[in-house]
């Protein structure tokens, strides 16, 4: 507040003390993690999950989704209610930190495990390393799972393309490029 100005005379927009008025009305999604902002290797499965889930979310109101987080797990993590369709999703988010060897010393991959009988209508996979985030529903999952077992349904993708892999031909990243949230978020929720 300047000098003879009362409160009653801020301007609400400025907010802050103008603060607020120099924000950007858009938000640029975050860039992936530099080789100097490591995630500590030392978090649980459950910090882990949660990284992810909070991904997602971050992910969901940068389109002007709302979603909330469920207090217990039943196969659904997140709720997320579109406007423009008048109702509620279910998700159910599965997070790696990062890629790791496939097989223990293969090729970067991420993969995720999701059982087959799981209530949620939406898959989020998530690499928290990149920020990338992939959606597919229960039958897109159904089928371009590779591997069935148990009644679990294992997705994986390769990471580098520099690896020269016969599996990156197959199942790299770049594969699955139309699943990524920015692709996806319009098609499932708008």
């Amino acid at each position: 507040m300047s000098k003879g100005q009362r409160a009653g005379d801020l301007d609400p927009r400025s907010g802050f003390g103008g603060i607020m008025s120099t924000m950007p009305d858009e938000v640029e999604p975050s860039p992936p993690i530099g080789p100097d902002e490591a995630i500590s290797p030392k978090l649980a499965a459950q910090q882990t999950g949660r990284l992810g889930e909070l991904l997602v979310q971050y992910e969901l109101l940068r389109h002007g989704i709302e979603s909330a987080p469920m207090t217990t797990d039943t196969g659904v993590d997140l709720v997320a209610y579109s406007n423009i369709r008048g109702r509620a999703f279910t998700i159910q988010v599965k997070a790696n930190l990062a890629p790791k060897p496939a097989g223990g010393k293969g090729p970067p991959a991420v993969d995720w495990w999701v059982s087959e009988d799981c209530p949620a209508e939406i898959y989020a996979f998530a690499d928290v390393s990149t920020r990338r985030v992939w959606l597919f529903t229960k039958q897109e999952l159904a089928s371009a799972a590779q591997q069935r077992s148990n009644g679990r349904l294992h997705f994986y993708m390769y990471t580098n393309p520099d690896a020269e892999s016969v599996g990156y031909t197959r199942h790299g990243d770049e594969r699955f490029s139309a699943f990524l949230f920015d692709s996806r978020v319009a098609v499932l929720f708008q």
